[in-house]
C-alpha cells in the first residue's frame, strides 16, 4: 500500500447488503456522497428476505421506489404455506398458511408488504443509490480501519487488481453483516439471547415433483438429514436448502464438500436418486457450497456506536427469522442514522445528535428480537398461536423513540398501538389520506429527506420559513385543510392538534415536537425545539 491518501468521503459503508446499500441511498438522496466497499464482486443470488413489511414500504415509497420494487414481485409471492415434515417425501407433521395470520395495515399506512427476494432489492438499490450519487464499490474488501475522534482512516483492498489504498471518512458505518468483525474489532461484546447457529447451504436445480405431490410452499422444515433442515424454492425447479452443523460435536465446515452436499440434499427430499445440480451463490465464483454463522440467532450488541463508527443491519442485531423484521429493522436503523449524519456533517446539528441513534435503534431492536422470538417459539411447532405481547402492527408502526431527538414526555411504554392515533412526539407521524389538485396522497410522504411543520388550517406559522432559514435546514410547512384538503377529517384528531396546532416531523418521518394550538411566540418556540433538537 502507498502512503498517499487516496481516496476522501464522508461517510465510509462497510457492507454492501440491503442495509448498507439502503444507507447509502439515503444519505446520497440527502446530499451526502458515501463510499460503500463490498468484498463480494456482486449481489448474491441467494434471496435471504423474501418479503419486506409495510413500514419498510413506507420508507421506500418516500424514495419513490414502490412501483419499482412491487414490479419486482418474489417467485414466492403466491405460496403461503410453511410445512414440516420427516423429508419432503415423507411424513408431513404440519402445514401453516403464513398469509392468514399476515395483518393488514389498511387505515395505517398508504402501503402494504411486498414480496420481493433481497438479492433483487439489492440490485435496485445499488442502482437508486449510484444514481443519486453514491461512490459504490463491489470487489473491495475492508483490510483494516483506525478510528480516532478526529475521523476514521481505513485501508481497503481491490480483489481484482490486488491494489491497496487508503480511505479517509469522517465517519464509518458498520453493515458487514452477522459476522460483525469491526463491533468485534472494536471490542463491542454482544448479548446472544438465542446463540446463531451454524450451517451450510447451497442452491440447486432438481425436478422434485415426485416428492411435492403437488404441494407449494414458502419454507418447509425438514427432520432429515437433521432436525432445522431448511428447504426454500428460488424459482422454477430451482432451490435453497441449509444444512445446520455442530462443531462441538466434531462436524467442520470442510465436511460439508459439494458431493457431501449433494448427499445430504438427497436425504432431505427423501429420493435417493433425485439428480442435483449445485449452482454458485455468487456468480462469477467458483465455490457451490457456502457457510453462514447467522442461522436463526438472536443477537443484540451491547452498544451501536464507539466514537466515529456506527453499527446497522445484523452488525448490530441478528433477529430471528419469524415475521420479516431482519432486513427490515436494519434499513430502519439506517433510515434513523442517515438524517442524522447528514445534519451533523452539514454543521445544522450538534455532534450529540449522533447520540441519539444508539438510544433510539437499541431498544427497538431489543424489543424486535423479544417479539420475534416468541413468535419463532410458536411458529416452529406449526402452531397457529404464538405469545407475543404484541401484535405486527403495532410492533411494526407502534415503537416510540425516547431520545434527546425527540421533545416532550412520552406516555409509558415503549410501542402503542398505532390503529389509535395520537400524533405523540417519539412516535412515527401517522397516516392520513390527503389531496392537492386532485391527487391523493399520505402525510407520510411528505416526511422524507427534510423536515416537516404539518400545521392545522387555522394556525399561523409563517415565521417557521424565516425560522429554518436562521438555522440553515430544510424545513416544509404544510397547511392541512386549506392547501391540503383532508377528506376524511382526520388530520387534527390524529396528530392531537387544534385548528392552530403545529406537528414537528423529523426527516425520518417521526414525530420531535408538536404545539397542540399556536403559542403565543410561535417563532421563538419553534426556534426553541429546533435548537434542542439538533443538539446546538
Amino acid at each position: 500500500m502507498t502512503g498517499v491518501n487516496e481516496h476522501t468521503t464522508p461517510v465510509l459503508i462497510v457492507g454492501g447488503g440491503v442495509s448498507g446499500l439502503s444507507a447509502a441511498l439515503f444519505l446520497a438522496r440527502q446530499g451526502v456522497r458515501a463510499t460503500l466497499v463490498e468484498r463480494h464482486p456482486t449481489e448474491s443470488i441467494v434471496p435471504k428476505a423474501r418479503a419486506f413489511n409495510p413500514r419498510t414500504m413506507e420508507i421506500y415509497r418516500g424514495y419513490g421506489m414502490e412501483a419499482e420494487i412491487r414490479e419486482r414481485q418474489s417467485y414466492l409471492a403466491d405460496l403461503p404455506e410453511m410445512i414440516g415434515a420427516d423429508s419432503l417425501a415423507g411424513e408431513e407433521r404440519f402445514r401453516f398458511d403464513l398469509s392468514a395470520h399476515v395483518q393488514s395495515p389498511s387505515g395505517v399506512s398508504p402501503t402494504d408488504w411486498a414480496a420481493i427476494d433481497q438479492d433483487e432489492l439489492e440490485r435496485l438499490l445499488r442502482a437508486h443509490a449510484v444514481a443519486a450519487g453514491a461512490d459504490i464499490r463491489f470487489g473491495t474488501e475492508l483490510v483494516s480501519f483506525d478510528a480516532t475522534a478526529d475521523g476514521v482512516s481505513a485501508v481497503a483492498r481491490d480483489l481484482d487488481s490486488g491494489s491497496e489504498y487508503r480511505i479517509d471518512a469522517a465517519y464509518l458505518v458498520a453493515a458487514d453483516g452477522h459476522r460483525a468483525g469491526i463491533r468485534k474489532k472494536l471490542g463491542i461484546g454482544a448479548d446472544e439471547a438465542l446463540p446463531p447457529g451454524r450451517g451450510a447451504y447451497i442452491i440447486f436445480e432438481a425436478d422434485l415433483t415426485e416428492a411435492l405431490r403437488g404441494r407449494r410452499f414458502i419454507l418447509a422444515y425438514l427432520d432429515q438429514p437433521a432436525p432445522g433442515t431448511a428447504l426454500v424454492p428460488v424459482g422454477e425447479n430451482r432451490w435453497t436448502i441449509g444444512f445446520a452443523y455442530a462443531p462441538g460435536i466434531g462436524e467442520r465446515e470442510e465436511d460439508f464438500t459439494e458431493q457431501h452436499c449433494v448427499d445430504l440434499t438427497r436425504r432431505a427430499i427423501g429420493l435417493s436418486d433425485v439428480d442435483i445440480t449445485l449452482l454458485p451463490p455468487f456468480p462469477g465464483r467458483p465455490e457451490k457450497v457456502a457457510h453462514s454463522t447467522a442461522g436463526s440467532g438472536a443477537v443484540l450488541a451491547d452498544r451501536f456506536r464507539e466514537g466515529r463508527v456506527f453499527l446497522v443491519g445484523d452488525a448490530a442485531h441478528v433477529v430471528p427469522p419469524s415475521g420479516s423484521y431482519g432486513a427490515s429493522t436494519g434499513i430502519a436503523d439506517a433510515h434513523n442514522l442517515a438524517w442524522k449524519l447528514t445534519a451533523v456533517l452539514r454543521s445544522h446539528a450538534g455532534p450529540a445528535l449522533l447520540d441519539t441513534y444508539e438510544a433510539e435503534r437499541r431498544p427497538v431492536a431489543r424489543t424486535t428480537l423479544d417479539h420475534t422470538l416468541k413468535v419463532l417459539q410458536a411458529r416452529g411447532t406449526g402452531s397457529a398461536e404464538d405469545n407475543a405481547a404484541v401484535d405486527d402492527i403495532t410492533m411494526m408502526f407502534g415503537y416510540r423513540y425516547d431520545s434527546a431527538a425527540v421533545q416532550g414526555s412520552p406516555a409509558a411504554g415503549s410501542v402503542r398501538d398505532p390503529r389509535t392515533a395520537t400524533g405523540e412526539p417519539g412516535l412515527r407521524a401517522p397516516h392520513v389520506w390527503l389531496e392537492r389538485a386532485g391527487n391523493r396522497f399520505s402525510t407520510t410522504e411528505l416526511c422524507t429527506e427534510f423536515w416537516a411543520l404539518l400545521v392545522g388550517p387555522d394556525g399561523d406559522w409563517t415565521a417557521a420559513e424565516a425560522v429554518a432559514t436562521e438555522l440553515g435546514i430544510d424545513l416544509r410547512t404544510y397547511r392541512v385543510g386549506a392547501e391540503l384538503r383532508d377528506p376524511e377529517d382526520r388530520f387534527l384528531a390524529s396528530y392531537g392538534l387544534t385548528r392552530t396546532g403545529a406537528s414537528l416531523v423529523r426527516p425520518d418521518g417521526f414525530v420531535a415536537w408538536r404545539a397542540p394550538a399556536e403559542p403565543d411566540d410561535a417563532d421563538a418556540e419553534l426556534r426553541q425545539a429546533l435548537t434542542t433538537l439538533l443538539a446546538r
